[in-house]
């Protein structure tokens, strides 16, 4: 992944020097689980781990002639130490033995990443929602003012939704968290199961109860399946943030630093920037889900099919949503909210998103409900078609209306209280009020 949308963190655990590094500690802890077993001389696994290096620009020295990258690694890590303990290397492993299982481990860093990131998202949502509970703001159903609704219950939605991700992320984080060193086919022919164990219990991964030459796929499947559902998450939250900010709107505000300019062009333009850019990368992350896929259905006990497109994604995948969980946590801690606008916006139609409230108090009233709805809709056509009416007026016009609610029982109906009343019982149900959560 390119630099501009990578976190320092995340880079250097997909460096080519980790990823060296981390083969190497397979191979080290091999040989020590080896030696326990009686098959080195004591003391090898410590002069090893002493003394083994391994640089990437070697290895990729290497891998010109030898066109295999496992192969310029054991030799260019065997040129650091003694001919006789570099014997001890690689010892019955084939290559996915180390690849796979280093993978694995790198995977488990990546994801722990990801899932702090998502905790500051969730705390930065948690705090809109507190802070906005009682503030009222126009609902909107297919992009049309419906009713009044509760500022905060957009970002509570938020905070519950981005805590499904962090389950899923947990999930798939447990389906990774294998390693696999069983061999050429899977069945500890030239490598005892103890040397598996052995490995992945000091990595902090659970042996594959079985496993070809490869870990299968479903698992960095499941992976990258999550990252792609955070990804949307995190568009679904950056495109509300970019429809709330449009002029005719203007109901929120992305982050504008001192000094930042919006357009080259338009001096006044303050563009939601930031925002945009998510919903960009998660198309990015979204198409990686397809690949994830086709890298399932491997020939037989492997074929190599996978591995260049895990080159790619697997790094890009955990990179971005890494970078978009954080750019969208800086976005949302300085977020501004209009609350002034938010009450113009909810009032623009002139008390048209009260019309379920008419509805209901004449059906109350002993009106038939298809009356009652026709006498409301007609009133609310005429406030919307330019007849210079408001719907309050249209509806004391209505006689239908004036014969069974008078003007105050009307006017009770136009209250954007009524419709916060139980928000309160929400928060308490979903557990948004409790400090831990």
């Amino acid at each position: 992944m390119i630099k501009r949308y990578t976190r320092p963190e995340m880079a250097a655990l997909w460096s080519d020097d980790a990823r060296y590094q981390r083969w190497l500690e397979v191979e080290l802890l091999a040989v020590a689980a080896y030696e326990s077993l009686g098959q080195f001389p004591g003391g090898t696994a410590a002069r090893l781990r002493e003394r083994a290096t391994v640089s990437a620009a070697r290895v990729d020295e290497l891998e010109a002639t030898y066109r295999h990258d496992m192969i310029a690694f054991v030799t260019a890590v065997a040129e650091t130490v003694d001919p006789d303990d570099a014997r001890a290397l690689h010892f019955g492993l084939t290559s996915t033995d180390v690849v796979d299982t280093a993978l694995s481990a790198t995977l488990v860093e990546a994801l722990d990443l990801v899932l702090a990131g998502v905790d500051r998202v969730r705390a930065a949502c948690r705090r809109l929602a507190l802070a906005h509970r009682d503030t009222p703001a126009v609902g909107r159903t297919h992009g049309m003012h419906a009713e009044p609704t509760s500022f905060g219950l957009r970002w509570a939605l938020y905070w519950l939704e981005f805590g499904r991700q962090r389950e899923r992320l947990i999930r798939a984080r447990a389906q990774m968290a294998f390693g696999k060193i069983s061999g050429a086919v899977g069945h500890y022919a030239n490598i005892p199961p103890f040397i598996e164990q052995y490995v992945c219990e000091h990595l902090g991964l659970t042996p594959s109860p079985l496993s070809t030459q490869v870990l299968q796929r479903d698992r960095h499947a499941e992976v990258v399946l999550a990252l792609a559902l955070t990804a949307s998450s995190i568009d679904k939250c950056a495109t509300e943030i970019r429809h709330l900010q449009r002029t005719e709107v203007g109901e929120v505000e992305e982050p504008f630093s001192v000094g930042q300019r919006g357009s080259s062009a338009m001096p006044h333009k303050r563009n939601p920037v930031s925002s945009e850019q998510l919903s960009g990368l998660a198309r990015v992350v979204r198409g990686y889900a397809v690949p994830a896929l086709e890298d399932m259905p491997l020939w037989h006990e492997r074929d190599i099919s996978h591995s260049s497109v895990e080159r790619i994604m697997l790094p890009d995948a955990t990179t971005l949503v890494d970078y978009m969980l954080h750019h969208l946590a800086r976005i949302l801690d300085g977020l501004t909210v209009k609350p002034a606008r938010l009450l113009a916006n909810l009032e623009h139609g002139g008390g048209l998103v009260y019309s379920q409230r008419v509805l209901l108090a004449l059906v109350a009233a002993g009106v038939s409900r298809d009356d009652a709805y026709r006498a409301v809709q007609a009133a609310a056509m005429a406030a919307t078609q330019g007849e210079g009416r408001s719907f309050r007026d249209a509806l004391a016009d209505n006689p239908l209306v004036e014969a069974h609610l008078s003007h105050a029982e009307r006017e009770g109906l136009f209250d954007w209280h009524a419709y916060l009343a139980e928000v309160p019982t929400i928060y308490e149900r979903i557990g948004i009020l409790d400090e831990s959560s």
